[in-house]
C-alpha cells in the first residue's frame, strides 16, 4: 500500500509516499481503508523533527504522518466487537511514535478512538473533525464554565478556534472572538456575540466589552499572556500549544490542553456536524501524492479550514 512517511526531518521535500506492507490489526484495533485523511499543524512539526528535538518522540528510521482518518473498516483485531467489516467510520491516532500514520491507503486505529460515520456526512468533512473538534471540546471541558458565562476564543477563524466558538455556543456560553478583521462575518456566523480584530490591544478591548474580563479563554492562536490579560482574576485558561501557556497570574487556572482520542466524544461531535451545529471547514482535497503541496499551503497560512488527502 501507499503511505506518507519521512525518513529524515526537514521541509516538505522530505515527505515520501512509499510502498509499505499493509499493517495487521493488533487486539483492540481496527484497520480502515482510508477514504480521507486531514493534514494538520502537528504533521508539519512531526515532519520537521520538532517533536523529536523536544524529546516527545525518539528518532526513528521511518516515521508515519497523519492523525485523522475517515474510511471503511477492513479488518478487526480481537476484542473489537463494536465494529464490523464494512462499517463507515472516523477516528484519530493520538500516538506520536508510530511507524505508519493515518495518511495512507490503510490505517490502524484503536477501537476506542473510532466512531461511526453518520449518514449525510461525507468522508472529507468527517476527517476534519477528530483532532480539531476533540481539542476544542476538551479545552472547553477543562475550563468548567457554565451557561451564561463568558469566554474568549483566539484564532476563532481557524480549525480549532471555529469549533471552539460553536461548541461554546452549544453550551450556552457568551463568546468574544478574535481573528483577522476579514474573518469577522464568518466568525459571527459561527455564533460569536462579540468580535475583536487581531492587532488591537486584546485585554483592553475585551474588558471594554465584558467589564472585569471574561470567565475563561481558549487560546487557539497561542497568544499566551496577551489573551490571559482578558481573563478575570480567578478565571480559567486553556493553552493549546506546548510551551505557550502563560503564568497563572491573578489566580487564573491555566491548563495546557493535550488532545486525547475519545470515540464516544467524537460520535457526539460528528452528530453536531450532521445537524449544522458544527461546521467542518474544508480548504480543499488533494491526492496522497499531493501531501507536500498540502504542507506548503498549510505553512503559508491564509486558508480557512484544513486540506484533506484522498488516497
Amino acid at each position: 500500500m501507499k503511505a506518507v512517511i519521512v525518513r529524515a526531518s526537514g521541509g516538505p521535500e522530505t515527505l515520501e509516499v512509499a510502498d509499505v506492507p499493509i499493517p495487521q490489526p493488533a487486539p483492540g484495533q481496527v484497520r480502515i481503508r482510508v477514504e480521507a485523511a486531514s493534514v494538520n499543524p502537528v504533521d508539519l512539526v512531526t515532519r520537521a523533527g520538532t517533536l523529536a528535538a523536544a524529546g516527545l518522540v525518539p528518532v526513528r528510521d521511518v516515521t508515519g504522518i497523519g492523525w485523522d482518518a475517515a474510511g471503511v473498516v477492513d479488518a478487526l483485531g480481537a476484542g473489537t466487537g463494536g465494529f464490523a467489516i464494512g462499517d463507515r467510520v472516523v477516528g484519530m491516532n493520538d500516538r506520536l511514535d508510530v511507524p505508519l500514520g493515518a495518511q495512507a491507503e490503510y490505517a490502524l486505529l484503536d477501537a476506542e478512538a473510532v466512531a461511526p460515520l453518520p449518514a449525510g456526512l461525507g468522508f472529507a468533512e468527517a476527517a476534519l473533525v477528530p483532532l480539531n473538534g476533540l481539542t476544542a471540546k476538551q479545552a472547553l471541558d477543562h475550563l468548567g464554565l457554565t451557561s451564561g458565562q463568558t469566554i474568549l476564543v483566539t484564532g476563532a477563524a481557524g480549525a480549532v478556534g471555529g469549533f471552539a466558538v460553536e461548541l461554546a455556543v452549544l453550551r450556552g456560553l457568551r463568546v468574544v472572538a478574535t481573528a483577522s478583521a476579514a474573518d469577522e462575518a464568518m466568525v459571527r456566523k459561527l455564533g460569536a456575540g462579540w468580535f475583536v480584530p487581531r492587532g488591537e490591544r486584546l485585554g483592553e478591548a475585551v474588558r471594554a466589552l465584558v467589564p472585569g474580563g471574561v470567565d475563561g479563554a481558549v487560546d487557539a492562536a497561542a497568544l499566551g499572556a496577551e489573551a490571559l490579560d482578558a481573563v478575570r482574576g480567578g478565571g480559567a485558561f486553556s493553552a493549546l500549544v506546548g510551551g505557550a501557556e502563560p503564568p497563572a497570574l491573578r489566580g487564573t487556572r491555566v491548563v495546557n490542553q493535550w488532545v486525547r482520542a475519545d470515540g464516544a466524544a467524537l460520535a457526539e461531535l460528528l452528530h453536531f456536524a450532521t445537524t449544522g451545529a458544527l461546521t467542518p471547514l474544508l480548504a480543499g482535497t488533494l491526492p496522497l501524492d499531493g501531501v507536500a503541496e498540502a504542507h506548503r499551503r498549510l505553512a503559508a497560512g491564509g486558508q480557512r479550514g484544513r486540506y484533506v488527502l484522498v488516497p
